[in-house]
């Protein structure tokens, strides 16, 4: 960009969002930072049409791929967003091994590591931003923004903003809880539309707290359909009613700014028709 032309290269990507942790790992590394395929130093000037590249070494753990095939939303060298279906973990785990979205990933791109930006809940569809190296982690979990639907039960109230800590429930590994001491947490809610059984709501959350929406939603006595760990109404859905609608996040090493959108499932969808 001209804004950064005749800066140090340092002050440049520190300004694109790479932390100096990972800079100084770059320096250490084979080529890691080249431009013109020639190796750059991080108090060399650079030029706005300069092409800088990073190359950090990957070093990627073994993970068995799936035949499963998940659909893609975006893609490009940087990251890959998956519109991930309901019951489907992330991450594996002792219980789910071969059938993740890590294994997914493995099959899609057999030489990365799996990196996911912003990890759904098991029975939680929509969008999963996964980075495709290090770098592009860091630049991800900085810039990334999510829109939630769900599905609560009717009410007359247009929305809010929730505020309230969540803690580990205790005796739980798993359940949180609404409580003094907890995490700072904040949710902002607003309704989209009403059907005779239920709202649909968007819900920002402002905070990244585990199981924030259904827990602040179970808290303020509207929890979501299907969702049994926090007292929802499970005689209209199989699971809790939560979709990742929207991300946006920065390209990595580019000013650009991009929002990837998905569509309301089927599950969810059939439940705001009126019958």
């Amino acid at each position: 960009m001209a804004a950064e032309d005749g800066k140090k290269l340092g002050e440049v990507l520190r300004g694109r969002g790479v932390s100096r942790r990972l800079i100084t790992r770059l320096k250490r590394s084979p080529l890691g930072i080249t431009r013109d395929n020639a190796l750059i130093r991080s108090i060399d000037i650079v030029y706005e049409n300069d092409e800088i590249v990073l190359s950090e070494q990957e070093y990627s753990t073994r993970t068995e791929a799936s035949s499963v095939r998940v659909p893609v939303l975006y893609e490009d060298e940087h990251c890959i967003v998956f519109d991930k279906p309901p019951f489907m973990p992330c991450h594996q785990s002792m219980k789910h091994y071969e059938d993740t979205l890590a294994n997914v990933f493995a099959a899609h791109c057999p030489d990365k590591t799996f990196r996911c930006i912003n990890r759904l809940d098991k029975n939680t569809s929509g969008c999963v931003l996964v980075a495709k190296s290090r770098l592009a982690a860091f630049s991800l979990q900085k810039s990334c923004r999510k829109l939630y639907v769900g599905i609560m039960p009717r009410a007359d109230s247009a929305g809010g903003r929730i505020c309230a800590p969540i803690a580990r429930e205790k005796d739980s590994a798993i359940k949180r809880c609404v409580r003094e001491g907890g995490a700072y947490s904040a949710t902002t809610f607003y309704k989209i539309a009403d059907s005779k059984r239920a709202s649909l709501a968007a819900f920002i959350p402002e905070t990244g707290r585990t199981h924030q929406i259904r827990v602040h939603c179970a808290h303020i006595g509207r929890p979501l359909l299907g969702d049994d760990m926090y007292g929802g109404d499970t005689s209209l859905m199989e699971r809790q009613a939560l979709h990742c609608l929207e991300i946006s996040f920065n390209l990595p090493m580019s000013d650009s700014r991009l929002t990837v959108r998905s569509q309301l499932p089927e599950d969810m969808a059939a439940v705001m028709v009126d019958e």
